[in-house]
């Protein structure tokens, strides 16, 4: 498959991972690609199967956590709006959305304190101006999992963390409350199923938009590995950052590479790519099996 799937739909825009095309006025056509992000710079190279392995994730967790909030899904198959000779090009990395109002942070749950949140922890024994006990270690599960929310970012742009108190001033404080009360909801279910399969989730983030009703909905992913930190639960060790289920295999041979983190990043190697790919498949099994 192409990294760029050409189809006769209107594209509505083009994503570090998904790209949307217009069905018509309530829905669209959400297709995750192969391409892959690292530091906010899409890479050349793509990552075989991904958007497969991704699409096959989040349809597992909004199924699984459809009782606690609505999602995008409007019921219909990606077959009935895409043309048979297309069908090709998008089946199993793509699925048919409501059309939403995005909300404009990123809902953000961190369940161990690890990555930016342990780099600040050091500094301020803060995450995100949220003040934690002392003498918490890398990698340590948090007593309660905290809501830190960020900036939604345009593509090549960094997200930002900011306060509560900043969430409320861009969203309102009815919205902010309600983003945060079913994200944390929404990541301790999947905390506890994840655990029957032995992963731990670190951290995690989700979309939301409002349906025309008003009626907050969750969207894009949820809980993959692009969104989400997932460590195997038989290495974890407090103290020491686990090797997880995600990009971070990517990650670490860019630094080692010694990119300045300014596009054009450097072109993975083939076996980087697979083995990438292989720690979403593993995810995925382990998920879903």
């Amino acid at each position: 498959m192409s990294n760029q799937p050409q189809l006769s739909l209107k594209k509505l825009y083009s994503g570090k991972v998904r790209d949307l095309y217009e069905i018509d006025a309530k829905r669209m056509l959400m297709v995750a690609s192969d391409r892959i992000s690292a530091f906010d710079v899409i890479l050349e190279h793509p990552i075989p199967e991904k958007g497969k392995i991704l699409t096959e994730i989040s349809n597992f967790w909004f199924s699984k956590l459809a009782h606690l909030v609505p999602n995008h899904f409007t019921g219909d198959q990606v077959r009935d709006v895409v043309s048979a000779d297309e069908l090709a090009l998008v089946e199993g990395r793509a699925v048919v959305a409501k059309r939403l109002k995005p909300v404009a942070i990123e809902a953000i749950v961190r369940g161990y304190l690890v990555g930016t949140g342990w780099k600040e922890y050091q500094r301020s024994g803060t995450v995100c101006g949220i003040e934690l006990p002392a003498g918490l270690q890398e990698a340590q599960q948090l007593p309660e999992p905290i809501f830190t929310p960020s900036t939604k970012a345009e593509v090549g742009d960094h997200d930002e963390n900011i306060s509560f108190s900043q969430c409320i001033e861009i969203i309102g404080e009815e919205l902010a409350v309600q983003v945060r009360d079913v994200s944390i909801a929404l990541y301790k279910a999947a905390v506890e199923y994840a655990a029957t399969r032995g992963i731990i989730i670190a951290d995690t983030k989700f979309e939301f938009g409002l349906d025309e009703d008003g009626t907050l909905t969750l969207m894009d992913e949820v809980l993959t590995p692009d969104s989400s930190r997932f460590w195997p639960a038989d290495s974890y060790q407090v103290g020491s950052n686990p090797p997880s289920f995600d990009k971070q295999f990517v990650r670490d041979w860019l630094e080692a590479s010694g990119w300045n983190k300014e596009p054009p990043a450097p072109v993975i190697p083939d076996d980087v790519a697979q083995k990438t790919a292989d720690k979403y498949r593993e995810a995925l099994l382990r998920l879903t099996q």
